[in-house]
């Protein structure tokens, strides 16, 4: 179904990949997301990692890396990639959201945007943006890592900082709540959800 502003509907459905360095705050902002993007009929995809189930972060479907070699061959990835020594893969199930009309907010990986644009060329880009001081000190404060881990995203940021002209940047340096409203304001600009959702969600926001 194709979006037009006259009358409010929605859009055909499409992948929204979230991308931004480690500590840019792509989880927190997900999960505040989720309820009004359920709300708007969006879906969100859980991630496979290569990491303990028992570490801190997104709710993830944590594996071993046979495990997820063993899904990789078997066709269950839509999208997958590696990055800072772990991989990571996105279901087959997000085809099928997308199959049956429904847009889907993937946790991408600014390294993998051109492969995922590839498989998804209508897909939304949108890039988080933070502060080098306000990352730093997000990496250190969810415990995630080491300090050598920490000093290692920081240099792979430096690399891939700089987003294309296509990618939608949200400065996510402030408030979560100015983020979350900056993402729904843009869905709804994109004909993605209603824009009166994007006004007025349906939870509440952080401060």
């Amino acid at each position: 179904m194709q979006y037009d502003a006259s009358n409010g509907m929605i859009s055909s459905a499409r992948v929204i990949l979230l991308i931004g360095p480690s500590g840019a705050g792509k989880d927190s902002l997900i999960d505040a997301a989720r309820e009004p993007l359920r709300a708007g009929g969006v879906e969100v995809a859980r991630r496979v990692i290569t990491r303990s189930a028992e570490a801190k972060g997104e709710d993830a479907h944590g594996v071993s890396e046979a495990q997820f070699q063993a899904m990789h061959e078997a066709g269950a990835f839509a999208l997958d990639w590696q990055a800072n020594g772990l991989r990571y893969g996105i279901p087959i199930q997000v085809d099928r959201w997308l199959d049956a009309g429904k847009s889907v907010l993937i946790n991408g990986s600014r390294g993998h945007l051109a492969a995922a644009r590839r498989r998804y060329p209508d897909l939304l880009a949108v890039g988080l943006a933070v502060s080098p001081q306000v990352l730093r000190e997000r990496l250190l404060a969810r415990g995630r890592e080491s300090l050598e881990d920490i000093e290692q995203r920081l240099a792979r940021n430096d690399r891939l900082q700089a987003y294309d002209a296509d990618v939608h940047v949200l400065d996510n340096s402030a408030t979560l709540a100015e983020a979350l409203r900056a993402l729904l304001r843009l869905l709804g600009e994109q004909g993605i959800i209603r824009s009166s959702l994007a006004k007025n969600p349906t939870c509440n926001l952080p401060d």
